[in-house]
């Protein structure tokens, strides 16, 4: 019996609204997917300026004394699993999700519903170009964690915003390409900044990790200054209230480059309207209403489970882990570059594979590949590497290649999917505060990881990667029995899949499985 539902093909395809790929959509979210880049190159900023020696020696010298004490080369007596244990130096990347979560939940919900998408991603750039500012000029631990507070502030606007736009404007039947341009994005970001670190290792002078934090500016001004020139989504401005249908139809005409788009519009006014008869506050809707328990579970669940695969623990601290198998500085950089590469190429796959292929199964296959390369982590940490000396050199291109599978197979399914999925499940009227606790679930657990990854990887050695494993076994799992699929269906149709699913529709009440047989 099939768990979920399949749309996109039969049935579905008597719901597609008429329209193609034209150059102005394509254009304004590819300017838009520039918001992936800010958070990707924070993840690969973070990592490698951590594990850099003038940085520790300026900010950490508890952590670089431990370094140059306990490297294999001097056998000193700590283990090799707790070089950078320091709960100042995860607070110093933790920081930025701390205030990303704030933001997320206190204001940046409430701005982008009343005020729409484009201001969002444009005050997010200029919080972000502060950020990286106060960041590069650090004279002090504490002015470090300010810049990476200020950082935090610009990705919960753009982080809230960016999803959003995307699916909103994209066509139905390639949302998933469009969307996944976001994480693509993430991708060549978190590229630039690896290249940046290992760049910057090299200046002898000892200021390369300012110059790897003060460029976060790049991709911050891309944003802003791209967002000037963007249009606002035809969801948001119904949303918004504005008065001039014939606008609003105008725009939806250029978007989708042909005339008859009335079909689409009057969904858009629907889901409009249906928010405007009921309770103002979208968030206690979202959060309160049966009718949207299945969403709910996806904003939380998805990027919790997301983040509990370890990926960001690889990506903020995989310098860091591959310095403390015996890679000296530079070799992990440059090692980290490559990761990056692989992770990209397996993203800008996924862009084409997602449309064609749905997302329920990108899931579940890319968590086995997780899965796999996972425990073969940590078997070849647990078998060959002690508390003292190093891998010798074959075992750890062994482990490089696994964490290179490992990423692939993130880059493919879940990187991508964990943001597409929850921005194209909510109708209009809680859209924004669906993605608020999207955004907000997400930082949760990105700061449990950031904040507790060293401790744990010091306390746990290589069980932390079979802890990160069962949780893969589980988001796998999820992803089978629960998740509907979502492929080709238009944004605001969506909702009925849910009286479709064989679990779901028992949750969301008879009305919902009515509609859904009408599909």
């Amino acid at each position: 019996m099939a768990v979920g539902f399949v749309a996109g093909g039969g049935e579905g395809q008597r719901h597609q609204y008429a329209g193609r790929v034209t150059a102005f959509v394509a254009l304004s979210c590819l300017t838009a997917a520039v918001g992936g880049a800010i958070f990707g190159y924070d993840i690969g900023t973070a990592g490698g300026v951590s594990s850099m020696d003038p940085f520790l020696r300026d900010f950490f010298p508890d952590v670089h004394h431990r370094m140059q004490t306990n490297s294999a080369n001097h056998g000193g007596s700590s283990s090799n699993y707790c070089k950078f244990d320091s709960q100042l130096l995860t607070l110093f990347t933790s920081s930025l999700y701390i205030s990303g979560l704030l933001t997320a939940v206190l204001v940046a919900s409430w701005f982008t519903e009343r005020h729409g998408r484009r201001p969002s991603m444009i005050l997010g750039g200029v919080a972000y170009l502060f950020g990286a500012a106060v960041s590069g000029g650090a004279a002090n631990v504490s002015m470090a964690i300010l810049g990476r507070a200020l950082l935090g502030v610009g990705l919960g606007f753009a982080n809230q915003a960016v999803p959003l736009y995307l699916s909103e404007m994209a066509p139905a039947r390639h949302r998933g390409a469009f969307s996944n341009g976001f994480q693509f994005s993430l991708c060549l970001g978190a590229l630039f900044a690896t290249v940046v670190n290992y760049g910057a290792e090299k200046i002898e002078a000892g200021w390369g990790w300012r110059l790897s934090l003060s460029l976060a500016a790049f991709p911050a001004l891309l944003l802003t200054v791209g967002a000037f020139f963007l249009p606002e989504t035809p969801n948001s401005l119904v949303q918004q209230g504005k008065k001039d249908i014939s606008e609003v139809r105008s725009l939806l005409q250029r978007i989708r480059g042909v005339d008859a788009v009335d079909e689409e519009l009057d969904d858009i006014v629907a889901a409009n309207d249906a928010m405007a008869n009921g309770d103002s506050n979208g968030l206690r809707v979202f959060l309160t209403r049966r009718q949207y328990r299945p969403q709910l579970a996806m904003a939380v669940l998805i990027p919790s489970l997301t983040q509990l695969t370890g990926i960001n623990a690889i990506g903020f601290y995989l310098p860091a882990l591959l310095r403390t198998i015996g890679m000296r500085e530079s070799a992990a950089l440059l090692a980290t570059v490559a990761m990056v590469v692989v992770s990209s190429a397996s993203t800008l796959a996924s862009m084409f594979l997602v449309d064609r292929f749905g997302r329920r199964t990108l899931l579940i296959v890319g968590g086995v590949q997780m899965l796999v390369s996972e425990v073969l982590i940590g078997a070849v940490m647990a078998a060959k590497l002690g508390d003292q000396g190093a891998l010798s050199r074959t075992y750890a291109v062994v482990l490089i290649v696994l964490i290179g599978v490992y990423s692939t197979g993130f880059g493919w399914s879940w990187g991508p999917l964990s943001w597409l999925v929850p921005s194209e499940i909510f109708p209009l009227e809680v859209r924004s505060a669906g993605q608020s606790v999207t955004v907000a679930s997400g930082f949760v657990f990105t700061i449990f990881v950031a904040q507790c990854f060293l401790a744990m990887l010091c306390r746990m050695k290589a069980g932390i990667f079979f802890f990160f494993a069962g949780w893969i076994a589980a988001m796998t799992a999820f992803a089978y029995f629960f998740l509907p699929e979502t492929k080709g269906i238009p944004i605001e149709q969506i909702g009925m899949v849910w009286g479709k699913h064989w679990f779901w529709k028992r949750v969301v009440g008879v009305d919902h499985v009515q509609a859904a047989d009408k599909l």
